[in-house]
């Protein structure tokens, strides 16, 4: 008798149409007549958008024009923070939700502007119009209808003698022009761009590891030492026998490149992601990547030294004023030396 019976819910449920199934939820369905939003089935259930994504998504589409949605202006509305709020953006950017693009004012200001679309499928494929929207409606006066008058008693013509008209010469009607096509439009732009490719776009291929023009027992040696030794500089990775091996030609095309083993060592180890889950596939990404070019060869170093080189001429400091001029050999400059050739001119 101390258990509180929800009177409200039991009467709601009574009057809930048809038999209630014997498992799952149970909808009661009110109307609403205020402050309510349409959500569409494909935004409420999408398959890839995770439960941060859609309940975010629900948020922006109930937020009035101008609402500030920067992920500090969600954080602050929101139980979740800044990175859980950013990746649910990045989400819904990557379905064609969201975009996010900078614009430029008058004033040589940069600000960031965000659209959020609540159907992006409908932007992509558009529908045709039906047929009866596409045909004009009737005025407004064509459906009033018109009394017609009461019918009144005319009395027969009396037929009077008209003399026959004399035809007159006329001139040929002029021929009735060709209806003229209507001028086809181009058809208008997109109001949503979509900058992310769609998960179904093909994948650019993968590069093949890098290999050396030909494996030698000595830099087959050396890069299996350098991969067997890698986990005494960073623990994480440790690999395994299979993935020595699978690698090992990567490896010994950049030793065949005069790449110094430390060098090789740092660029493959340095500064990897946390937690670190496959650490032969980001051997492999930055083995393949990171390839440093091929040493000059001879050729080129000799046309690297044929070149003209540029002579500079230096700085030489003045015998009599001091002054700096450029000259190759020590003396005087010049206006010391016209200030000489005046005197000894007035001397002689």
């Amino acid at each position: 008798m101390d258990t509180q019976q929800n009177t409200a819910l039991t009467r709601a449920l009574a009057e809930v149409p048809g038999p209630l199934p014997t498992r799952g939820v149970i909808h009661i369905t009110i109307p609403h007549t205020e402050r309510f939003t349409v959500v569409g089935n494909h935004l409420a259930q999408h398959p890839h958008l995770s439960c941060t994504a859609v309940g975010l998504a629900v948020l922006i589409q109930s937020l009035p024009q101008g609402t500030e949605i920067s992920i500090k202006a969600l954080a602050a509305r929101c139980k979740e923070g800044e990175k859980r709020i950013a990746a649910a953006l990045r989400e819904l950017e990557a379905h064609g939700y969201l975009q996010r693009f900078r614009h430029r004012l008058p004033g040589k200001k940069v600000i960031t502007r965000t659209v959020f679309c609540s159907q992006p499928a409908a932007l992509l494929h558009p529908r045709p119009r039906p047929a009866a929207e596409a045909r004009p409606r009737p005025a407004a006066s064509a459906a009033v209808p018109v009394r017609m008058p009461a019918r009144v008693h005319v009395p027969a013509p009396v037929a009077v003698a008209v003399p026959a008209p004399v035809p007159v010469p006329t001139a040929a009607p002029p021929a009735p022009e060709a209806p003229s096509a209507p001028p086809v439009l181009p058809p208008p732009p997109p109001l949503f761009e979509r900058r992310v490719p769609p998960p179904t776009a093909p994948k650019a291929p993968r590069r093949p590891l890098p290999r050396p023009s030909e494996l030698s027992p000595e830099l087959d040696r050396a890069a299996t030492t350098l991969l067997s030794d890698l986990h005494r500089h960073a623990p994480q990775f440790t690999l395994s026998e299979d993935d020595v091996r699978r690698l090992v030609p990567g490896v010994a095309a950049w030793l065949e490149r005069a790449a110094r083993p430390d060098a090789i060592r740092r660029a493959l180890t340095d500064d990897p992601p946390h937690p670190l889950k496959h650490p032969a596939k980001l051997l492999t990404y930055r083995l393949t990547e990171l390839l440093p070019p091929a040493p000059p060869g001879v050729g080129d170093l000799a046309a690297l030294a044929a070149r003209p080189r540029v002579v500079v001429t230096p700085f030489q400091t003045c015998d009599d004023c001091d002054r700096a001029f450029r000259s190759p050999t020590p003396g005087h400059c010049r206006d010391c030396r016209e200030t000489r050739a005046a005197y000894a001119q007035a001397a002689a």
